[in-house]
């Protein structure tokens, strides 16, 4: 007998044909799905099991956020307008001004609002992905995963090396607070992540990925060649060591040549998710599809502004592209409905076509499709039987969303993620009226609320709060204006 029966819904399966069951059912048996289909064939061949109601309510897999960044949290638009400011925050509070507190703190608050928004599994690199992540120590990342594990939601944690050269300086805190500064290996930092892997991969929601920062064309030309030498030869341990784990193998902020770069370092793969990617040339597009590699297209991103992800060639050239959010920070959130219309309008905008990117491929591009880019299609990413419970409600009761027809369309072009009502991951409930079920959410945000301002303290950051020059009466900031993060 089923240990629960979701029914009255209007389904959307993500299954291989696409159904849609306009009064649809899916029972659940030990966190699995176990039937879907009409509600009167389930309902009768499951009398008796605790139901659900979902009447009025759209019912589709949880949504899939194949990149984002730990951390970020905490620090979301501190500094953003004024230089590279936002992202020296972010360096020296990754190295220097971050107990496991804070990383714990941080992770619950991305946990949970993603769970807010029907996200229930998302990458999250453990810092900025390049040159600031913290992995001196693995109580960082436990911390981290600790965090996302006590709100429930599955998470894909990325952690990885520094790029060359090294040692890096990074810090721990005293009982009084302050930096003890020491110097970090490559050999340190690859420990870190080994260990992080033996003690989590796998355990309950949470899995790990390894990354190594992308190489391009700027650091063989700026940098010193042994030290660009050595960061070839840390990148193909990575890899390696990708492989030897049996983890997802990510990397951040691919553009301009580098994905052919990747290719001769023997970093390309089905296990390869490659973030960004944005002005690269038609033979990187062919070496994508040519190797099975991932594609993690983030609209909504800054670097998305700076240059174009060419999103349609990769998918038509048969490379798999899923959205990421890039969130939390500097100016984006988890709320995958937000990308999946920036990517829409990013796409038509540049094809002057509004057929380009139809709202069901978008909606494969935030479910089935995410699921694919990370190597867990066979466990989340649509309702269908043997497959995780992972499921939302959207709540279709609300004007934006009204008339009730055409749902994949209302929720494609209309909803948001305050819509979402209900959660389940593995068939346990997370959300329900769109309120979490077994999390405090007044301490999750008291925790971040006293975390972030420990951190602002720490790096005497008070200064980043207010508004930046030009903020109100001008059409553009002044010249001095931060480019943003560049991949």
């Amino acid at each position: 007998m089923a240990d629960l029966v979701v029914s009255r819904a209007y389904v959307i399966t993500m299954d291989g044909t696409r159904r849609v069951i306009p009064d649809g059912a899916v029972a659940i048996a030990a966190g699995r799905i176990v039937a879907v289909g009409s509600r009167a064939e389930i309902e009768a061949t499951h009398p008796g099991a605790p139901s659900l109601d979902a009447a009025g309510k759209v019912m589709m897999p949880s949504l899939i956020d194949v990149h984002a960044h730990a951390g970020h949290g905490l620090i979301k638009t501190m500094g953003m307008e004024d230089g590279d400011h936002w992202e020296r925050i972010c360096g020296e509070v990754y190295t220097q001004a971050s107990p496991p507190e804070f990383w714990y703190a941080e992770a619950r608050l991305a946990a949970m609002e993603r769970l807010r928004f029907g996200v229930t599994c998302g990458v999250s690199l453990l810092g900025g992905g390049d040159t600031i992540m913290r992995t001196d120590d693995p109580a960082y990342g436990a911390a981290h995963c600790e965090g996302a594990k006590d709100i429930g939601t599955r998470s894909v944690v990325a952690v990885g090396p520094t790029r060359a050269p090294h040692p890096r300086t990074y810090a721990t805190r005293d009982a009084q607070d302050r930096a003890a500064p020491y110097p970090v290996s490559f050999e340190r930092q690859m420990e870190t992540c080994r260990t992080l892997i033996r003690d989590w991969h796998g355990r309950g929601t949470v899995n790990l990925a390894l990354l190594y920062p992308v190489l391009r064309d700027e650091h063989e030309t700026t940098m010193p060649a042994a030290d660009y030498a050595e960061a070839v030869r840390q990148a193909k341990i990575v890899r390696a060591a990708s492989r030897e784990h049996g983890v997802l193998f990510t990397q951040d902020g691919h553009w301009r040549g580098s994905i052919r770069r990747a290719a001769a370092l023997g970093l390309l793969g089905p296990d390869a998710l490659l973030s960004h990617c944005i002005d690269i040339d038609r033979d990187e597009i062919a070496l994508c599809a040519e190797t099975a590699t991932r594609i993690a297209h983030n609209p909504s991103a800054i670097a998305s502004i700076l240059g174009r992800c060419p999103a349609i060639e990769l998918m038509e050239a048969g490379t798999v592209v899923a959205i990421g959010s890039d969130a939390t920070a500097p100016d984006r959130s988890a709320d995958m409905f937000r990308h999946i219309q920036q990517a829409m309008h990013y796409h038509r905008r540049h094809f002057c076509d509004p057929s380009v990117l139809p709202p069901g491929k978008a909606l494969e591009m935030v479910t089935i499709d995410a699921a694919e880019a990370l190597g867990m299609a066979d466990t989340i990413g649509s309702l269908e039987v043997g497959k995780a419970a992972d499921l939302i409600l959207i709540d279709m009761q609300r004007p934006h969303l009204y008339p009730v027809n055409m749902e994949p369309f209302r929720v494609a072009y209309f909803a948001n993620g305050n819509d979402v009502d209900t959660v389940l991951v593995g068939g346990e409930i997370l959300l329900r009226d769109g309120r979490p079920v077994r999390t405090d959410m007044a301490g999750v945000l008291a925790d971040a609320q006293r975390e972030a301002e420990r951190m602002i303290a720490r790096i005497g950051a008070e200064d980043m709060l207010g508004l930046p020059d030009g903020f109100w009466g001008r059409a553009r900031y002044p010249e001095t204006r931060a480019e943003g993060d560049r991949p």
